[in-house]
């Protein structure tokens, strides 16, 4: 098992402030299954319009966090280095769940395992908690691109 933090997380994801949403990975097993946090703070720009009154991190940026550490997964089981040429591009969710109101001052355990890999796609099965409840669970299916002209 294998943990990592946001410094070696930015060299396989590239997301960037304020669309990073995983800040460290604590358990990561190539193949298999990855836990990582995001600590939700309330600077978090969404938080001024969703909801002012009552800041909720949007169900879609859970998802958001769950697909970036599926990512995470991908690159690792497929090479210990980053890979610049490959993304690893959201395709599908499905059976999407939304259980706890995640709101700052939350640490957000994301938590997915591998189900499947074919060619270029993958399935995993993903949960988000808060203290031990489940926020969000779904079924994510990603797919490896190269990109073109990368450096």
């Amino acid at each position: 098992m294998s943990q990592m933090n946001v410094n070696e997380i930015k060299n396989f994801l590239p997301h960037r402030y304020p669309f990073l949403l995983v800040d460290r990975v604590l358990e990561l097993e190539e193949g298999k299954y990855i836990k990582a946090i995001k600590n939700v703070t309330h600077n978090e720009p969404y938080f001024t319009g969703h909801f002012p009154d009552k800041p909720i991190m949007p169900g879609v940026l859970i998802l958001e966090a769950l697909a970036q550490a599926t990512g995470l997964l991908g690159f690792r089981t497929v090479s210990s280095q980053p890979q610049p040429d490959t993304l690893y591009m959201l395709v599908a969710i499905d059976n999407a769940r939304f259980k706890r109101q995640v709101e700052p001052g939350d640490q957000l355990v994301l938590e997915a395992t591998l189900l499947k890999r074919k060619g270029i796609m993958w399935v995993f099965d993903t949960k988000a908690t808060v203290d031990g409840q489940i926020a969000a669970s779904a079924e994510i299916m990603c797919a490896a691109k190269k990109q073109e002209g990368a450096a």
